[in-house]
């Protein structure tokens, strides 16, 4: 899950829920401004430690991530008022929201491709399920499509997620060995093949 995209969906459904844009929405705005300031800190943290190239990486990504934020603010605050204001921040809060979730589905792809579940923690997995089920509870409850769409579909992966975790969970650790075993076999393979050739360049050299 790209922390770039997690920080960006967080900030703009944080501006869908202030008062100025979606009344009685301040506690969506409470939590995924601190989901956003969690975001903050572990973009900051893999700025720090990260190699030179993947460091220029995440700065791009985030340099694009505060591109689209500021343009969807600029506009929110500058060319809309009320209810059309509402409507563009909960569009654009709408898909950020699927496209994070929507983002552990390469890792989803590389358990079944491997038939493992090394590379998809199960609480990671357990979490997206229930954070997405509840605030499409929550956006039910309030009769918001802009929270319980994106969160249903949140939902919706987080089961995946599950029922691909249950599918696999005995063969954790199988892809990785499995590759190492291949790596092992091509090694000794090697040592034996010219063990094989050598009798015969001797034997060459014996008739010559």
């Amino acid at each position: 899950m790209d922390p770039g995209f997690q920080e960006d969906g967080c900030t703009i459904v944080k501006r869908y829920g202030l008062p100025f844009v979606s009344p009685n929405n301040i506690l969506v705005s409470i939590i995924n401004g601190t989901g956003a300031g969690l975001e903050a800190f572990y973009v900051l943290t893999f700025l720090i430690f990260a190699p030179k190239r993947e460091k220029a990486k995440i700065s791009g990504i985030l340099f694009v991530v505060l591109s689209i934020f500021s343009t969807v603010a600029l506009v929110s605050m500058l060319a809309l008022h009320a209810n059309k204001r509402k409507i563009f921040c909960g569009f654009a809060a709408a898909i950020f929201s699927i496209i994070m979730y929507g983002s552990p589905l390469s890792i989803m792809r590389l358990v079944i491709k491997t038939k493992s579940v090394e590379y998809m923690p199960f609480f990671l997995s357990l979490f997206v399920f229930l954070c997405g089920t509840s605030w499409f509870v929550y956006g039910l409850l309030g009769k918001d499509p802009f929270i319980a769409v994106p969160n249903g579909v949140g939902g919706l992966l987080g089961t995946a997620q599950l029922i691909l975790y249950a599918i696999y969970r005995d063969n954790k650790g199988k892809g990785k060995k499995g590759e190492e075993d291949k790596t092992s076999e091509m090694e000794l393979g090697k040592p034996q093949e010219n063990k094989d050739q050598l009798p015969n360049t001797l034997n060459g050299d014996a008739k010559a």
